[in-house]
């Protein structure tokens, strides 16, 4: 069976080029290059495919929406967002969950690709691992080169739009925020160590007690969740160390820490100050209410959608501030 991949190796052009020419496509090819291909297709017995000639004239209208975990409070806002935007659109959402699963999100790419999606969206932080970050790549590259659109919500990593929420940034700006509240000694509730958010946001902290002249945070590595962060928070404490105030990487890890601290019998901010990373609007009533680094979520995914259902031909890099939210977690110290 010839492949469109066979058409355009004897065309001399790219797989994106001969599906436009060869799907249906409404952006533009030369003419010279649409003989080109058209004429190599005839010569190989080539038959076009309804189902890619469907996605390439954009016909469809599903967006695929793909995040690691729906009952995660960040991905549920930023979800929110790209649903709201896409009724603007009049496009319907169909939502993957990868569970953190590398191998299980190229799978969801592959079937929306399938399923003629109009778009696909993807929200999550990369994990370290190259030849994950090339097998999705690839995926989305097929997809695309059917003239599916693609936008990311994290690393700009893929070669695609990509809305970027700038993670060091805002954590370098969060310390100088805490040493500013009179905190000396640090200890940092890290995440994993091969996921790239949490990398990010310790590296931005750590650079931020670095430009203040102040000595390294303990860092303790735990899972990105509630249940790692109380478990980080455990050994922190097992370790005894002299911190006055500690920083969990996400506003999810933070809730599990306090949770430790309270069984523990740490008073958080008394004892013990805690901040934390995202501005999730559902732990805002936490008591005592969790200083952090908001990021707009629901803009972040209405963003996305935006980019993915615009064309452009160079990827477009988007960044997002994150702005610090100083709450009752914190305690300001006289004399540390």
């Amino acid at each position: 069976m010839v492949t469109l991949e066979d058409v355009a190796r004897d065309a001399g052009v790219s797989l994106a080029t001969a599906s436009r020419v060869l799907n249906g496509s409404s952006r533009q090819v030369g003419a010279a290059l649409r003989a080109r291909v058209q004429s190599s297709a005839a010569r190989l017995g080539y038959r076009a495919d309804a189902t890619a000639q469907t996605l390439a004239r954009g016909a469809s209208n599903v967006v695929g929406l793909v995040i690691q975990d729906l009952t995660d409070p960040y991905f549920a806002a930023i979800a929110d967002g790209a649903i709201r935007a896409a009724d603007l659109h009049d496009m319907v959402v169909t939502l993957g969950t990868t569970y953190r699963d590398p191998r299980r999100e190229i799978a969801l790419v592959a079937t929306l690709n399938a399923q003629r999606a109009r778009a696909v969206l993807i929200a999550g932080s990369r994990v370290v691992d190259d030849a994950m970050v090339r097998r999705l790549r690839a995926e989305l590259d097929f997809y695309r080169a059917s003239g599916g659109r693609v936008a990311i919500i994290g690393q700009d990593l893929l070669g695609t739009d990509t809305v970027a929420p700038l993670n060091h940034e805002g954590a370098r700006k969060l310390a100088h925020v805490l040493a500013g509240q009179g905190h000396r000694r640090f200890a940092v509730l890290a995440g994993p160590p091969n996921l790239y958010t949490a990398i990010d946001r310790a590296a931005g902290f750590a650079e931020g007690l670095r430009e203040l002249g102040l000595p390294a945070a303990i860092e303790v590595n735990g899972g990105f969740d509630r249940d790692g962060g109380y478990a980080a928070a455990v050994e922190l404490v097992r370790m005894d160390t002299s911190a006055t105030c500690v920083f969990a990487v996400n506003d999810v890890m933070a809730v599990g820490a306090l949770a430790a601290f309270r069984e523990q019998g740490i008073d958080v901010p008394s004892d013990l100050s805690v901040a934390g990373f995202d501005d999730i609007a559902s732990l805002r009533d936490l008591a005592p209410a969790l200083t952090t680094v908001r990021l707009p979520l629901a803009r972040m995914g209405s963003l996305a959608l935006d980019l993915a259902l615009s064309y452009d031909k160079a990827p477009r890099r988007t960044p997002v501030e994150g702005e610090v939210v100083l709450r009752e977690s914190v305690r300001k110290l006289t004399n540390a």
